[in-house]
């Protein structure tokens, strides 16, 4: 069986660690950047190497992304789950980090990817691309937007390559470090229950398996989509939910 080798951008917690974990166990040769080291345990998974690098800082990026083609070979599939956590001016740091450091990186490597075999690009971007949520400044609602579109770009752009490109588009996900507020929350954790038609909420396996699923042969003919994986929440009409939490 050949080796698959996985970049992962922003792959120490929440989602990307569930996929970290998942494609190690399948025998997944991984390269993960990460602003945050990981946690030790991650560091016994097989065949998973660490890089810490601040993605804004290009000069660096870019050496590091040399040193991982050189180090590990060349790519199957990368992954982008980079978030902004950033002080100051919003708007600049999250389209900064969203849509150039996307566009810098795929790039730099879509020369680098495998001669042969499935190659895909996937890019974790939100339902705030196509809704307001106000918890979220504006600065996010536009870079998911843009991301969208750069899935789409790309997806013509590389398709002759043999390159494949798809967003993933999470709702409201269970992640390992929210797991107890939830718990200690459960009248929120039963909104969220109640609202979805799926009748619970996400989980980071959830999304980790929708982008194994792009990245795999099964996926083969599909580029350019944004899979919404929300158990059916963004389905319903507002009138709809406001009915059902009002039982009006």
């Amino acid at each position: 069986m050949k080796r698959m080798h996985s970049l992962i951008i922003g792959g120490t917690r929440g989602i990307a660690r569930a996929l970290v974990k998942s494609w190690s166990e399948d025998g997944h040769f991984l390269s993960i950047i990460g602003r945050r080291q990981p946690a030790e345990e991650d560091r016994q998974l097989s065949n998973v190497h660490y890089w810490s690098v601040d993605l804004l800082d290009s000069e660096r990026l870019m050496t590091v992304l040399a040193e991982i083609i050189r180090q590990n070979g060349r790519l199957n599939n990368l992954v982008f789950f980079q978030r902004y956590r950033g002080e100051g001016d919003y708007w600049a740091g999250e389209i900064e980090l969203n849509l150039t450091v996307t566009k810098k990186v795929i790039e730099r490597l879509v020369d680098e990817f495998d001669g042969a075999g499935e190659k895909s690009v996937v890019i974790i971007s939100s339902v705030a691309s196509d809704f307001i949520l106000d918890e979220v400044p504006v600065s996010y609602h536009v870079a998911k937007a843009g991301q969208n579109h750069l899935v789409r770009y790309y997806a013509v752009k590389l398709a002759s390559q043999g390159i494949r490109v798809n967003a993933v588009s999470p709702a409201i996900i269970m992640k390992e470090e929210a797991k107890d507020f939830y718990f200690q929350n459960e009248k929120l954790h039963s909104l969220y229950k109640t609202i979805t038609p799926l009748g619970r909420m996400g989980r980071t396996e959830d999304i980790a398996n929708a982008i194994a699923f792009l990245c795999s042969e099964k996926a083969s003919f599909i580029t350019g989509q944004n899979i919404v994986v929300d158990g059916g929440l963004s389905l319903q009409s507002q009138q709809s939910l406001a009915r059902k939490l009002t039982s009006i």
